[in-house]
């Protein structure tokens, strides 16, 4: 064998053993879990919070937090990212309580004092089940499902399966094999990603209203894959935009609490548009002339 077919050779078979390795490793590069005593215990000033603890059907235990107000509008499911626990993520649950609404929070498993082994049809049959725990006691359109960063793309999931009062995406992803793409743009993402996270095709089965709020300055998921997102379902979608904002600081954004302020207390009507400018013709330059 030539020089050049030894070149070629090994250069194929590192590209494999690297690929092999993405494989059994990514959740390492996807997921980054905080982990959490069990005697650990969860406090937030001026808040009301119950925590939970679900036993799944194979035996993981699924802990979130329930924080309550009085006589609620409705519950807001928050699925939130990638990394710590709800330890840290809770502080945002008051951007829905100011508004009267309870909010459920949880780990997925791995992530604080949630447990079980995980996998892709795992966490979307955890998150099932958790909203069919709410759904048990609160009608669907009293639920407001909101999904930050990589939780975008399941609440999405369960958006399509169910049908809530409304979808709310934060900085959402087109889908995750894009965003592992812009890092290893040379890998078969498709072929080794276990965690593909369409988003994309899941948001053509939702129904609900969709709002979509993305910073501009977004670094890790670009604001364009949030136009993308939004002329996928484009009578259901509102796209609004964070000027200036980042992947993980929209909320240090006062355009940001007023959107959400909108959309929380948003209506969904119909306009009647036979008296407005839609369809107008204009008349030609000769037209006019004869006028």
């Amino acid at each position: 064998m030539s020089y050049w077919g030894y070149i070629a050779i090994s250069v194929l078979a590192v590209y494999v053993i690297v690929s092999i390795t993405l494989y059994y490793l990514q959740e390492y590069f996807i997921f980054k879990p905080e982990k959490l005593d069990k005697d650990f215990e969860f406090h937030y000033n001026n808040q009301v919070v119950e925590e939970y603890n679900l036993e799944t059907r194979d035996g993981a235990i699924l802990n979130g937090l329930h924080f309550k107000v009085e006589n609620p509008k409705g519950v807001v499911l928050y699925l939130k990212g990638n990394s710590k626990s709800i330890k840290g993520w809770g502080k945002f649950a008051v951007d829905f309580t100011r508004h009267g609404y309870d909010v459920f929070m949880l780990d997925y498993r791995g992530f604080g004092k949630s447990t079980g082994r995980r996998s892709f049809k795992a966490i979307k049959r955890d998150l099932q089940f958790v909203y069919n725990k709410i759904k048990d006691k609160v009608k669907e359109e009293y639920i407001i499902l909101y999904g930050r960063s990589m939780g975008s793309g399941f609440a999405t999931k369960l958006a399509s399966i169910n049908n809530p009062k409304m979808l709310i995406l934060d900085a959402p992803y087109y889908s995750l094999n894009k965003v592992a793409a812009k890092f290893i743009p040379f890998m078969p993402i498709s072929l080794i990603m276990r965690y593909p996270i369409p988003t994309y095709k899941w948001l053509k089965y939702v129904n609900c209203p969709i709002h979509i709020i993305h910073g501009t300055h977004d670094k890790l998921i670009p604001f364009k894959s949030s136009i993308k997102l939004s002329k996928i379902r484009p009578k259901l979608t509102r796209l609004y935009t964070v000027i200036g904002g980042g992947h993980k600081n929209l909320n240090n954004f006062e355009s940001y609490h007023k959107m959400l302020e909108e959309i929380i207390n948003s209506k969904m009507r119909k306009i009647n548009l036979s008296n407005t400018s839609i369809g107008v013709v204009h008349s030609s330059k000769k037209a006019n002339a004869q006028a």
